[in-house]
């Protein structure tokens, strides 16, 4: 029985990874804010699946939450052999628009956090010789966007590097970009939804099964979805300052208000 620990577990793409690695038989570490919300998941899933769920009630916008999680992900006799780096939130508007201590918060979360959580799991992991990391990243590292999307590249460009550093002592990184997937993620962020096109939103679900697929076929970067890939493949061949001007555009078209 092996063990997986999700941070931002509760809601969204995390929540759909615990139900998957619970319905597979991963026994959980659950980490989230809201304890209340993490005993209720926890609950669930092991009077549905028969697994352990332990509840680690941290914040990973503090050094004592990310800390805390930490020392979970470096416990060598309850050892971890997959870290879901979920945990993350947007900010409403544009730069100069939001206050310098929320970017400070999303670096934190976004960067700090995957980076130190990252490196407390993989040295662990390179010890036994086997374990798995996935970083939530996005399309959005992709494209210039802000300090989101700034936030997310280096969780690609980061991952991606680790991944080739740590080539052959059985641990793998990959880095997930998902488009836009039907959470809490936009109600969190005062972000509203309804002028963003149906073809664009992705299912939490099916996003989790191919990920999972990928991570096993030794992938360090997935983008689950045909319809994103033929994007991003735009993106790669699209002139930089045409780009910024395009997705500047799209982003007030399409992009949460």
């Amino acid at each position: 029985m092996t063990t997986a620990l999700i941070t931002g577990s509760t809601a969204g793409i995390g929540a759909a990874f615990a139900r998957r690695l619970a319905a597979d038989g991963h026994d959980l570490v659950l980490v989230a804010r809201d304890t209340k919300r993490l005993r209720d998941q926890a609950t669930e899933l092991h009077d549905r699946h028969g697994i352990e769920a332990e509840v680690l009630t941290a914040d990973l916008a503090t050094d004592e939450g990310i800390e805390a999680v930490a020392d979970r992900l470096g416990d060598r006799r309850n050892p971890v052999d997959l870290l879901i780096n979920n945990a993350g939130f947007g900010n409403k508007g544009r730069y100069l628009d939001v206050s310098m201590a929320d970017e400070l918060k999303m670096v934190k979360v976004h960067i700090e956090a995957v980076l130190r959580l990252t490196s407390a799991a993989t040295a662990a992991m390179r010890e036994r010789g086997r374990g798995g990391v996935v970083n939530v990243a996005s399309v959005a590292a992709f494209v210039p966007r802000g300090t989101y999307g700034a936030s997310k590249a280096w969780v690609v460009q980061f991952t991606q590097g680790a991944a080739r550093d740590l080539a052959g002592s059985g641990v793998r990184l990959m880095a997930l970009c998902p488009g836009f997937v039907r959470t809490e993620f936009h109600q969190r962020a005062g972000m509203g939804t309804d002028n963003i096109p149906n073809w664009m939103w992705l299912d939490a679900d099916k996003l989790v099964s191919v990920a999972l697929a990928d991570l096993a076929r030794g992938k360090t970067l997935s983008i689950p979805d045909p319809r994103y890939k033929a994007l991003m493949g735009l993106v790669k061949v699209t002139p930089r300052g045409l780009l910024g001007g395009v997705t500047s555009r799209t982003g007030r078209k399409y992009g949460p208000r």
